[in-house]
């Protein structure tokens, strides 16, 4: 399903001629590509599933984010606007992401579930997150807001 998109956006993207959302999409597409053969390897002639995909896109706007941070460090704004706009277009092939007030909910049920009762816990809970809410949860906001609750 992902990866339909993947190539109608680049097509849409080449008759456009929106170079920021091509060069985006063939970057994506690279990485998938990247991924599948690595898989290869392992036996999964296939190439990954979409979970996989929603990881590594993920994956590309942390790193686009922690650029962000070092390029208005350096005073460079005009490639940190380069990359929010990189994350606006991989954002867009991912699934609305939960709100705050959803991730305290489902940390909650999680610590429940797990019956953590410490930061030593975290862990579990932690995976618990990820397996039921894969793709649609920030991670890094989940965890602080863990750390918070089981703190």
């Amino acid at each position: 399903m992902l990866r339909e998109a993947f190539t109608e956006r680049l097509k849409q993207a080449m008759r456009a001629k929106d170079t920021r959302t091509l060069s985006t999409v063939r970057m994506i597409i690279a990485g998938l590509q990247e991924r599948d053969i690595a898989a290869r390897g392992g036996g999964d002639t296939a190439g990954i599933a979409d979970p996989e995909i929603l990881r590594l896109l993920q994956t590309m706007v942390k790193q686009r984010r922690e650029s962000i941070a070092l390029y208005r460090q350096g005073n460079r704004p005009e490639l940190a606007l380069g990359e929010e706009a990189e994350i606006a277009i991989i954002e867009s092939f991912l699934p609305a992401q939960m709100s705050d007030e959803e991730i305290t909910a489902a940390a909650k049920g999680a610590i429940t579930e797990t019956g953590a009762a410490g930061i030593k816990d975290m862990g579990r809970v932690m995976a618990a997150l990820r397996e039921r809410h894969a793709g649609v949860m920030d991670m890094a906001r989940a965890g602080a807001v863990v750390k918070q609750l089981l703190g």
